[in-house]
């Protein structure tokens, strides 16, 4: 007879040990409430999968607030983008039209700053721990099976009851996928384009991303130290990396980017190439029971808006606000774990909106028509010979009345 899996027991699951995993972590930490982080990858297989990051100033504050500061000391405050078009760039003040700013501060050192706090603050953080099974979410006592880090389905077989589940376990989710079928509400875009995306040696092009669109296809001009930089260019999905030289890399960029004003990029070599799809995702409700979804588990967003990152730290502030409420009351209201997704909704849909509209105004389209690139042109020009409109992207970019962190920026301003 096989011996029962060993139980274990604690008031919040969380499954998933990304950034929004490890936030909710120290959040729940920081106000008492026990909990366990169940992590299938390894901190340094997260580490080593390259991420980019914009940071919106209420993710900044966030971090900062929670005694995470080095994105102040190290991140690269950009107060402005440049939309570039027909061989012409035009910048876009940030903070000049919303008072506000945005950080560029790669994923992967937001991962690291929450796993080191979460090293020495001694939580529970579980990695190489792969969730197989969830128990029970529509009852007082759900959980989850799962196996440690000694070989998977070989390793030894364990059981996590709580109170409240959560699942920030990604975009592949094992806690989406348990929700019942006749339950779950599932909205879906698949984008016929994707970014290929590559990691130069080379100094910086341009002070501040350029986000440039020609009859050649899209192209992002992002920076990410002073000796290296981050750079996509709009691809077919199923484009294969491997079959592109460095030669052939520069070559499509450089045309991306060509106007009358000289404008060129600094080339070096190309140390890692990588494909990235496009795909708009909402799930609903985030609520089952006494299982919760947050960050890409719930949604996800195409990355020409700059909000995937963003959205999932701001699920987790809400998040634990409701879950610090509903662990005060002495009666469990099921009703009040229904917040979380009112809070959140709106917030999800504008970003959607506004990645989508990002998206579809720089890219071109397979078939597009001469009318259709043409229309596209007069919608970025008639944009951006407009405040309003100048504002209007610069609020969803900032991320809709974000203020800039205050006590700790007063030197960046």
């Amino acid at each position: 007879m096989a011996t029962p899996a060993p139980i274990e027991r604690t008031r919040v699951a969380i499954v998933g040990g990304g950034p929004a995993g490890l936030l909710l972590s120290h959040l729940l930490h920081t106000s008492g409430i026990d909990h366990v982080v169940l992590e299938s990858r390894s901190r340094d297989e997260i580490y080593r999968t390259t991420r980019a990051g914009i940071l919106e100033a209420s993710s900044v504050s966030t971090l900062a607030d929670a005694g995470m500061d080095r994105v102040l000391r190290e991140g690269d405050r950009h107060d402005g983008i440049a939309l570039r078009f027909d061989g012409e760039s035009h910048r876009i003040d940030l903070h000049g039209l919303t008072g506000s700013a945005v950080w560029l501060y790669p994923q992967t050192e937001v991962f690291t700053d929450l796993a080191d706090r979460a090293a020495e603050t001694g939580t529970d953080v579980r990695w190489q721990a792969s969730v197989t099974e969830v128990l029970d979410i529509h009852t007082d006592s759900p959980g989850v099976r799962w196996t440690d880090a000694e070989g998977g389905s070989g390793g030894t077989e364990r059981e996590l009851r709580c109170d409240v589940l959560v699942g920030t376990d990604g975009s592949h989710s094992t806690c989406r996928h348990s929700l019942p079928e006749d339950v779950r509400r599932h909205f879906v875009h698949e984008y016929p384009y994707a970014w290929f995306g590559v990691i130069v040696e080379a100094p910086r092009s341009a002070p501040e991303l350029v986000y440039t669109t020609s009859e050649h296809g899209f192209a992002l001009i992002s920076q990410r130290t002073d000796t290296h930089q981050r750079l996509y260019f709009q691809c077919d999905p199923d484009e294969d990396p491997a079959g592109w030289s460095d030669d052939r890399v520069w070559h499509e960029l450089q045309r991306r980017v060509a106007g009358t004003d000289g404008f060129r990029l600094l080339e070096g070599p190309v140390q890692e190439r990588s494909v990235l799809r496009f795909r708009s995702s909402v799930v609903e409700p985030v609520r089952h029971g006494r299982m919760l979804l947050a960050g890409d588990a719930a949604h996800t967003v195409p990355p020409t808006g700059a909000k995937g990152l963003n959205l999932a730290l701001a699920d987790v502030v809400v998040l634990h606000d409701v879950l610090t409420t509903w662990f005060a009351r002495r009666e469990r209201d099921e009703a009040l774990l229904d917040e979380y997704g009112r809070r959140v909704s709106e917030r999800v849909w504008r970003a959607q909106h506004f990645s989508a509209w990002m998206s579809r105004m720089l890219h071109t389209h397979p078939g597009e028509s001469g009318f259709e690139h043409r229309r596209r042109i007069a919608e970025l020009r008639t944009l951006v010979a407009s405040e309003a409109g100048r504002r209007y992207l610069a609020e969803g970019y900032t991320g809709w009345g974000s203020v800039l962190p205050g006590r700790t920026t007063e030197g960046a301003m």
